[in-house]
């Protein structure tokens, strides 16, 4: 029979396909398994109706068999099968897609009663086989028809369709696997494991048996007349197994579930040794239909904070692999998710490798964004542990997304966030917090720094203690930006115990404060002329109590955001925020200070320099000249 041209595309149009839609070569046998699946389920469909049909269920099957020896790979499928009009159509026009129109001529009374759900719907997924094939033969017998028709096409330039002897109903694919180049090693395609493991990455959750003839081992039995050194001889055999897993466990009731067999299947499919905190469950119908199947690690991968962690959740379209990491599914703050997503009713791309960006992807988006949240102030209320151990390992993702774009998104996050207290002693909610707060209690106070023992002792942190309030020890770097963009919670504002304001002064207590300051401010014009550039001001502290110095910031910008910066390097590392240097005026130091004016200013500029370089230390930056200090110290011992 004579060659036919490809009806509606041109040979460019084909090589476009077949080199440019597919990102991965091993795509190709995806495809031909989908649309075997799509065969079956055509005709399993009808079974519902005809009795002829005299198959169940559990009768249907694709079969894959590798044959190295003549370089070929077959799939063959006993589902509906094609006439030689079906074969023209669909395989002889590039993009039309039997399934499609299935699925359209389906009356929605149809699609209810039945659980078909064709996969393929572009009609250019069987072209992909010419990435590793040089030629592709399908054999295909229709059921109801007593005549079976082979499909041959070695590429754009055309195909032939001759009648053929075929026993049963269904079709087989035969692709002649193209000559390993230099470039690319094509009889990887022809090995078994190989094959198992295509099939298991892409394929494992079709919902029928996808059976391979595979190799396994052993032992031979014993001779009768084997003398007594005998050691045991292994031989290699043939046997045919189901290599995919067929019901996928998200697809099961959750009741029908153990917790061990959710543990099992996380481990298993995302290469963890430890269990996974919790697991979520969620089978939603409506406008958009999905089912997910979530996991909350125990601890974060070893690449968790670098820029070489890759988000997302496994994105299946009725049992198919799709994406292995869609970062569309979650935000940011709860990149440590792991799972899966099934859906029917995402827009796919012509290829079935990416999504397009639509409606349905961002409702599912932000059904799972909730349920994950609701999982986790579960665990926060009902399994403290449990759910400390979440936020050692991925708390301070939760922080970065609080403080992320101005704060947006902190009222979702509100609710999970924890720090450790003074007054516990452990992790605290800004609920637990607020719940314990004595009623003359206007803030919610934290401090910034490296560590609890050195907040503890800041001369910032004093009078809060004294006055009996909890204080939050934020000592990771973000939590200062975290604080600011918090804001306030249930009408409690946080406060830094380093602003003048922290605790609220009665009239008589602010005329104190402002007298003080006036009296001294010869001394504070005489620090700040001593110390230059150095420092933004001096001044009489309404923060220190027993403690003769600390250092605060002007601005928006804290010491401990310095400090944060400076350890980012780059630009970043020079910048320096407006230092202030607090003196408390009730201190033997300030009085020394004071007095050594009127009798030798060489000295009190010593003291001056000295309590500067304290109150660097006592707030972790580095002093400008240690050895200075050093000699300014040693100076005044005599």
């Amino acid at each position: 029979m004579a060659k036919k041209e490809f009806k509606a595309e041109s040979k460019r149009l084909l090589e476009l396909m077949i080199n440019s839609i597919y990102t991965h070569k091993e795509i190709f046998l995806r495809e031909i398994i989908s649309n075997a699946s799509d065969a079956i389920d055509k005709l399993a469909y009808v079974a519902l109706t005809d009795d002829k049909v005299g198959m169940n269920r559990s009768d249907f099957k694709i079969v894959v068999v590798p044959d190295k020896e003549n370089r070929t790979l077959t799939v063959s499928d006993n589902g509906i099968g094609m006439t030689k009009e079906e074969l023209e159509n669909n395989l002889g026009t590039i993009a039309q897609s039997g399934s499609f129109q299935f699925k359209k001529d389906l009356s929605d009374e149809d699609k209810t009663k039945s659980d078909t759900d064709v996969i393929g719907q572009f009609g250019v997924g069987f072209y992909s086989a010419f990435m590793v094939s040089d030629k592709i033969t399908v054999i295909s017998k229709a059921y109801g028809s007593d005549k079976a028709y082979k499909w041959e096409s070695e590429g754009a330039d055309g195909y032939t369709i001759t009648e053929c002897e075929k026993d049963s109903v269904g079709t087989d694919v035969i692709m002649h696997i193209k000559p390993d180049t230099e470039e690319e090693d094509y009889c990887e395609y022809l090995e078994e494991y190989g094959l198992e493991h295509l099939i298991k990455k892409y394929s494992d959750y079709i919902r029928y048996p996808i059976r391979m003839e595979v190799t396994k081992s052993r032992q031979k039995e014993k001779p009768a007349d084997a003398p007594e050194d005998y050691k045991p001889e292994w031989e290699e055999y043939k046997e045919w197994e189901t290599v995919n897993s067929m019901i996928p466990v998200w697809q099961k009731n959750k009741n029908e579930v153990t917790e061990q067999e959710y543990n099992d299947f996380y481990k298993q499919k995302f290469g963890d040794f430890e269990d996974p905190l919790c697991s979520i469950s969620i089978a939603a119908e409506g406008v958009v239909s999905y089912k997910a199947l979530l996991f909350i690690p125990a601890k974060a991968p070893y690449d968790y904070y670098t820029r070489d962690f890759e988000k997302g959740l496994q994105l299946y379209s009725s049992g198919v692999l799709i994406m292995d990491k869609c970062s569309d599914l979650l935000p940011e703050y709860f990149r440590f998710v792991r799972g899966v997503v099934d859906t029917p009713d995402v827009s796919l791309n012509i290829s079935r490798e990416m999504l397009q960006h639509d409606r349905q992807l961002k409702t599912i988006s932000a059904n799972i964004e909730k349920k994950i949240k609701a999982r986790l102030v579960k665990m926060q209320a009902e399994e403290p542990e449990k759910y400390e151990k979440f936020w050692n390992a991925f708390g301070r993702q939760i922080k970065y997304g609080a403080a992320a774009d101005y704060g947006l998104h902190k009222e979702q996050l509100l609710d999970l966030m924890m720090f450790n207290s003074s007054k516990e002693g452990k992790l605290t909610s800004f609920e637990q917090y607020v719940e314990r707060m004595p009623e003359d209690q206007e803030y919610i106070y934290y401090a910034a720094g490296e560590n609890e023992n050195q907040l503890a002792k800041l001369p910032q942190t004093e009078r809060i203690l004294d006055k009996g309030y909890e204080i939050f020890w934020c000592t990771d770097d973000v939590d200062e930006f975290v604080m600011q963009f918090v804001g306030e919670y249930k009408g409690k504002k946080t406060k830094s115990v380093n602003d003048d304001d922290a605790l609220p002064e009665s009239d008589e207590e602010k005329k104190q404060a402002e007298q003080k300051a006036a009296d001294n401010k010869e001394v504070l014009d005489f620090v700040k002329e001593t110390l230059g550039n150095r420092i933004k001001e001096a001044r009489v502290s309404r923060i220190l109590k027993s403690h003769a110095c600390c250092l605060t910031a002007d601005g928006g910008v804290s010491i401990e955001m310095e400090k944060y910066m400076r350890k980012q390097g780059g630009e970043l590392a020079d910048f320096e925020g407006e230092h202030v240097l607090e003196l408390n005026a009730d201190s033997s130091a300030f009085a020394a200070m004071k007095n050594a004016m009127s009798t030798d200013k060489e000295l009190a500029a010593k003291y001056a320099k000295i309590l500067y370089d304290q109150a660097l230390l006592i707030a972790g930056l580095p002093l400008e000249d240690p050895s200075e200090y050093s000699d300014l110290v040693c100076s005044l011992i005599k």
